[in-house]
């Protein structure tokens, strides 16, 4: 069996592997987590080479995305409020936490538009780092830590965010400009994505174990309480990706938009809800991170299982 065969083999099966792992070896992850962003920062320059910036256009989809992102994250905190404060922050920081960093990434490989789901994250994560003070506000949410400004808070989530996306995207525009044999030569190797997600994937799966079993004991955090926020957590995350694939389907992009509205940037949801919410909350987007990459991993696994029995 030549390389080829062994790769073709192995593919289908590798996502699933590397949840498993990463549940089993999940006390190594404060070793590897240093290396997430470095792993994104990569998938998205490999993602972008292949994109021209002026493919990055706002349309129906982003707006329609948008919508959802903000008014479903208030109207679901609204309906959970009567169930007590604590879900509703973890509902509504499932559903208002911006578009992952990794979601172009996903995109591409299932066969849908990067150009698409690229723009719509820039928007995703601008408009939360400019609505997310009023709506904390709102929310009764003052931190736990100094108080911030609105300026300040809006600085802080936008530190967090923007570097990993612009950063890639820059990149890639001057590798364009200044090597095109080494932008060709990156923008035609996309498979690469796949095997660095799978990395990526363990050390994320990981993380999030370990979040959680460190956060079991925490006040307030009993176990019936933990188990309703992963409930409500798996709801949102289904609900997100079926809302998010019709809008999509209506949209001319069905894959971008179920990616576009399921897959979230949950380090910066688990960030938000220690800072600003109940710190209990954060479980939800710790979870939400089992969720979004169990959908994601089926996903890939059934497209890499088609491509596989077509080879």
């Amino acid at each position: 069996m030549n390389v080829a065969k062994i790769r073709a083999t192995l593919k289908p099966w590798m996502l699933p592997i590397a949840m498993a792992g990463g549940i089993v070896f999940h006390n190594a992850m404060d070793y590897l987590a240093v290396l997430s962003p470095y792993l994104i920062f990569i998938m998205l320059l490999i993602t972008y080479c292949k994109i021209s910036p002026s493919q990055l256009r706002i349309t129906r989809l982003s707006w329609s995305l948008l919508s959802i992102q903000i008014i479903g994250g208030i109207a679901v905190y609204m309906l959970l409020k009567p169930l007590g404060e604590t879900l509703a922050q973890a509902g509504f920081i499932c559903v208002f936490c911006p578009t992952a960093t990794a979601a172009p990434v996903i995109t591409g490989m299932l066969g849908g538009s990067v150009p698409r789901l690229a723009t719509f994250s820039l928007v995703s994560n601008f408009t939360v780092a400019i609505t997310a003070p009023v709506l904390f506000t709102f929310m009764g949410a003052h931190g736990h830590g100094p108080e911030l400004s609105f300026i300040e808070v809006a600085a802080l989530i936008s530190l967090k965010v923007v570097p990993l996306i612009l950063g890639p995207l820059l990149l890639a525009m001057v590798i364009q400009l200044t090597a095109p044999r080494v932008h060709k030569a990156i923008a035609t190797r996309q498979g690469l994505s796949f095997y660095i997600w799978a990395v990526s994937l363990f050390i994320v799966v990981g993380k999030a174990v370990s979040y959680v079993i460190a956060h079991i004991g925490e006040p307030g955090a009993g176990g019936m309480l933990m188990l309703a926020i992963a409930g409500i957590s798996l709801a949102v995350c289904c609900l997100q990706f079926i809302i998010g694939r019709k809008i999509g389907c209506r949209c001319g992009d069905k894959i971008a938009g179920a990616q576009g509205l399921g897959q979230k940037n949950t380090v910066l949801a688990i960030w938000m809800a220690l800072t600003f919410l109940n710190p209990v909350s954060s479980i939800g987007p710790a979870a939400y991170v089992a969720w979004q990459n169990t959908i994601n991993s089926i996903q890939l696994w059934l497209k890499a299982r088609h491509e596989s029995r077509i080879a």
